[in-house]
């Protein structure tokens, strides 16, 4: 089981109750329900048909689970317009009633501890992508011979958009998904995992990958067309990793030059966060009709093979020119989202921050600390501070947009604070250790964090991840007198910085009250260095 399901659950109800703006259907989505709290989900074996001039999918999923505790009704979720068609459980059809995308199983009560299962018909026109990765669904669109490209991407509204599972990310398949996708013949279909085998059945075909490891629901995902495939091996820390590339066949070319960022990607990852995570699995890029997004072991690709994001640099540092972001950016989610994944969408950061986060640290690996650096704070240009990073819980509602770089710029000032790169990266490593195919809270990874630099760090936490202030630093300077004191923080937060006075770098020690430093000679110039996530103001100028 990869949660403690039942201290979870009086948790994010509690929590959800307080957050009055909220709706039933809300709360239903977003907590460990007591339909949902009682089984533990082991694996999916789930296959659909795909029939792209209707825009049609069917299909069944076997759902194989462990009882630890009894219950006789349990919920599975999907969205309309799809629908469940029927439900089996031990040879009989059972009764499904619904509340909104939550869907009711009327089970006979079960042995605890039993291993069982449960098939599901299901079937209907999902729902399209309007923007796809961020307003999901499924995008069906042709490529430019006149052949059917398909993709999904469903992070944000929920797999049970298009197929019926427990679409909540605390709990994932600890035995993996088997994927069988029916196309028609003269498409190929790529999913998650490895390629097991594939079979024809008069105009249609069938492909059966396979995921080993655990996986979240999002991170399902079926891409559709007509593919290519070309394969390198990779020298990993953990062994020989297999690289496998998906592209439509008129990109082939460009495909193969673009994507020998991949194992520079991999050795960069893997020297900051440890080994990539799902060997087993493999590593693919997929070529889809949309930006991309980070499915798990099957990172989707759509950024027209040039560097930057659609060519651009989100930094203005020009750094964000010298890789393509998206092979750097949604791959660093193999480790954080998909090896180490939120257990309520309200800490996203989790994913979005660390992730954010690689960007810099894969420049780092490269071109040193100070084109890293350079990147990074250059990203604050897209920070607004208008709402905190972690959303509400037990609502499906996470933070805002800031969890991205704010996130980033939160965790590259923590990289100072621990004055040691060396510590810093096992720090990174020791995360994806300890919470290796895990789902985990915001707190676990804070306490984490905490333990690993030796002091408390809930008041840097609480500041940067709970409100959307940004600390400012009030100065004065008189000869050699420097006076300062925060505002713009909760209470508790001293949070040391360095600052350069005369062009010499210094640490001080800020706090709600006022301090006093005396410098050896007449202060000409002080400013804060530029690592840190503060604002600084001079009140009284020489």
């Amino acid at each position: 089981m990869r949660i403690n399901l039942i201290l979870l659950i009086l948790l994010l109800w509690s929590t959800s109750l307080l957050a009055q703006t909220y709706t039933r259907e809300d709360s239903i989505r977003g907590s460990i329900t007591p339909e949902r709290a009682w089984w533990d989900l082991q694996h999916y074996d789930l296959e659909v048909k795909v029939y792209p001039q209707q825009q049609y999918i069917s299909g069944t999923n076997v759902i194989t689970f462990k009882t630890i505790s009894t219950s006789d009704k349990m919920q599975i979720d999907l969205q309309a317009p799809m629908q469940i068609d029927s439900v089996v459980y031990k040879g009989q059809i059972i009764k499904v009633t619904n509340e909104a995308s939550a869907h009711y199983l009327e089970l006979p009560e079960i042995d605890i501890s039993a291993e069982d299962q449960v098939t599901i018909y299901w079937s209907g026109e999902p729902k399209v992508a309007v923007r796809p990765p961020w307003d999901g669904g499924w995008t069906w669109q042709q490529d430019s011979n006149g052949k059917a490209f398909i993709a999904t991407s469903n992070q944000g509204i929920g797999s049970s958009v298009w197929w019926p599972n427990k679409d909540h990310p605390a709990d994932e398949p600890d035995k993996g998904v088997d994927l069988k996708i029916n196309v028609p013949a003269g498409l190929t279909a790529v999913g998650n995992g490895r390629l097991l085998r594939k079979w024809e059945a008069a105009d249609r075909i069938t492909y059966h990958w396979k995921v080993v490891n655990p996986i979240n629901n999002y991170g399902v995902n079926v891409n559709i067309g007509d593919y290519v495939n070309f394969q390198e091996t990779y020298a990993g820390e953990a062994g020989n990793l297999d690289l496998d590339y998906w592209v439509l066949r008129e990109n082939e070319e460009k495909a193969r030059e673009q994507f020998k960022q991949t194992p520079m990607m991999m050795k960069a990852f893997e020297h900051w966060f440890g080994p990539y995570p799902f060997y087993e699995d493999s590593f693919k890029l997929v070529e889809v009709p949309y930006l991309g997004m980070e499915h798990q072991s099957s990172v989707t690709y759509g950024n027209g093979y040039q560097n930057g994001y659609r060519g651009t640099d989100l930094s203005g540092s020009g750094w964000g020119l010298k890789f393509d972001f998206i092979i750097i950016h949604e791959a660093g989610h193999e480790w954080f989202a998909n090896n180490i994944t939120n257990t309520d969408v309200a800490d996203m950061w989790i994913h979005e921050g660390f992730t954010a986060y690689s960007e810099n640290l894969y420049l780092d690996y490269y071109h040193g600390t100070d084109a890293s650096a350079d990147y990074v704070i250059g990203t604050r240009r897209n920070i607004q501070n208008q709402t905190p990073i972690i959303g509400d819980y037990g609502v499906a509602r996470s933070g805002g947009n800031d969890m991205y770089y704010k996130g980033a710029n939160m965790l590259h000032t923590l990289r100072q604070l621990v004055e040691d790169d060396e510590k810093w990266r096992q720090m990174l490593r020791g995360l994806n250790k300890e919470f290796y195919h895990q789902t985990v809270s915001s707190k676990q990874v804070e306490d984490y964090l905490s333990a690993q630099k030796g002091a408390d760090l809930s008041s840097f936490f609480d500041q940067y991840l709970r409100t959307s202030k940004i600390p400012v630093l009030n100065y004065s300077i008189e000869d050699k007198t420097l006076e300062f004191y925060y505002e713009n923080i909760i209470e508790g937060f001293d949070m040391p910085v360095i600052a350069l006075i005369n062009g010499e770098e210094q640490w001080i020690f800020p706090k709600a009250t006022l301090e006093q430093l005396e410098w050896k000679e007449t202060i000409e110039k002080f400013e804060i260095k530029r690592d840190f996530y503060i604002n600084s103001e001079n009140h009284k100028k020489n």
